[in-house]
């Protein structure tokens, strides 16, 4: 019943193997469903890119066990094949706990692992390494190894050799080829939109899969779950007395999101519409609340300086209607975004900070509600997650604008975080909005009421 793409460490090749599986069966006319393990959002946009289907995001802490168990055996059990990717190092979670972590989910799921590893200098201590993986956690089904980055044929033969010695079922040799190179910005993988030629790529990554991996093999490894389907109590409709329209943003400069949000949204009475900032226009007349993802505006922040009629609109309609941003989009939000290059742009003005780059902020953390906004009551408790590397400075608060919430973390101090009011929500904290139904209840509440 499927598997679980792990790694010894990050950077070892799970998203490529990943995408490489996926193009081999989508070249033989078979659909797959991905999945995602943790809250990512560059790798499930190349994964659905290659498969035509959204990857699902897994994540045992952002949206708990019930919703994990729904979810991939609905959307896995309606596809010929699924495949699950994993995060960072197989045992890798919060801190130095293993909480959250590729093989919690694997347990959780009662998957088997196939664990890749990168085999550049690793000849005889590749051994002790899988030895070592495998001893861990007894509990785990280590199902076989891919070596990633080989470098010769002899090298392979030594490496195979080693696995034969410990026992260990060998699912295939990638070598190192241009083919398979993946661009990475300084989040992690590039965003879809630039890979450059991908149909292409994904023939060549299919003939690659054929040539150089256990085909039979995974053809059984990644059958779907046969658990029987109960359905998400999130995709089942709600009687709406009213219909809502929500304007997303989504564009180059605006694209993490969680394909549930959307989906969460029209199953309650909230038709959703896509509105592109980069493109200078305004946010369409009949949208009664707004939704600005994370994204990469750092990237873009000259173009949306100079998009003076989004700007414009967004200033409006804050005014009326209410506004959900988080990490990205609350940048749009503030004064102005020091770009890549430390060039200074203006931006909607609406909230009182800028934003420029500093250290990389990642981690889950736990808010608690300080002061309403459009999803929050004072005293509500979520759990988010963040990950970015622009900071804000010249932050102040007004009669205007609150504090939204304290976070804490991992090795952080409890500190106030993010900006509010009762029509504006605007947050560094990335949130899975069906994992919280008191989430999509309050919005709902935000956006009646400013009609």
């Amino acid at each position: 019943m499927a598997c679980v793409i792990s790694a010894t460490s990050s950077n070892s090749g799970k998203t490529l193997l990943s995408l490489i599986l996926t193009s081999w069966l989508r070249s033989i006319s078979k659909t797959v469903q991905t999945f995602k393990v943790g809250p990512d959002y560059l790798d499930p946009q190349q994964l659905a890119a290659v498969s035509n289907k959204a990857c699902r995001n897994l994540d045992l802490i952002l949206s708990g066990e019930k919703w994990v168990k729904e979810s991939f055996n609905h959307y896995g059990g309606l596809a010929d094949f699924s495949l699950v990717e994993g995060v960072m190092g197989l045992f890798d979670g919060i801190g130095s706990s293993s909480k959250g972590s590729t093989a919690e989910l694997a347990k959780f799921l009662s998957l088997p692992i196939v664990l890749i590893v990168d085999a550049r200098g690793k000849a005889a201590s590749l051994a002790a390494l899988i030895k070592g993986f495998k001893e861990h956690d007894k509990d785990l089904k280590i199902a076989g190894i891919v070596l990633n980055n080989v470098q010769t044929p002899r090298h392979e033969e030594i490496l195979l050799e080693v696995l034969n010695q410990i026992n260990i079922k060998s699912l295939g040799c990638i070598p190192s080829c241009k083919e398979l190179y993946l661009p990475t910005r300084h989040l992690g993988l590039a965003p879809v939109h630039e890979i450059q030629d991908l149909k292409n790529k994904v023939k060549k990554w299919a003939s690659i899969a054929k040539k150089y991996l256990d085909i039979e093999s995974f053809r059984n490894l990644l059958l779907p779950p046969k658990s029987p389907d109960q359905g998400i109590n999130y995709l089942q409709k709600k009687e709406a007395d009213l219909i809502h329209t929500i304007a997303i943003a989504e564009d180059e400069a605006f694209h993490f999101r969680y394909q549930e949000t959307k989906e969460l949204l029209e199953n309650n009475g909230m038709k959703t519409i896509t509105w592109k900032p980069l493109e200078n226009k305004e946010i369409p007349e009949k949208a009664r609340g707004l939704i600005i993802p994370g994204g990469f505006p750092e990237q873009h922040a000259k173009q949306l300086s100079h998009s003076k009629i989004s700007l414009k609109s967004i200033r409006l309609f804050a005014k009326k209607f209410p506004i959900y941003a988080e990490c990205g989009g609350m940048m749009l939000l503030g004064k102005s975004i020091f770009d890549l290059e430390g060039r200074e742009h203006s931006m909607a003005g609406i909230l009182p900070f800028k934003a420029k780059r500093g250290n990389l902020k990642i981690g889950y953390r736990e808010a608690i509600s300080k002061n309403k906004s459009p999803i929050t009551n004072p005293g509500d408790k979520l759990i988010g997650h963040e990950f970015h590397r622009w900071e804000i400075i010249d932050e102040r608060y007004d009669a205007k604008i609150n504090p939204l919430w304290d976070i804490k973390g991992w090795n952080i101090e409890i500190k106030n975080e993010g900006f509010c009011n009762h029509l504006i929500h605007a947050s560094w904290i990335h949130l899975h909005w069906a994992s919280s139904q008191k989430i999509l209840d309050n919005w709902r509440k935000c956006v009646v009421s400013g009609t």
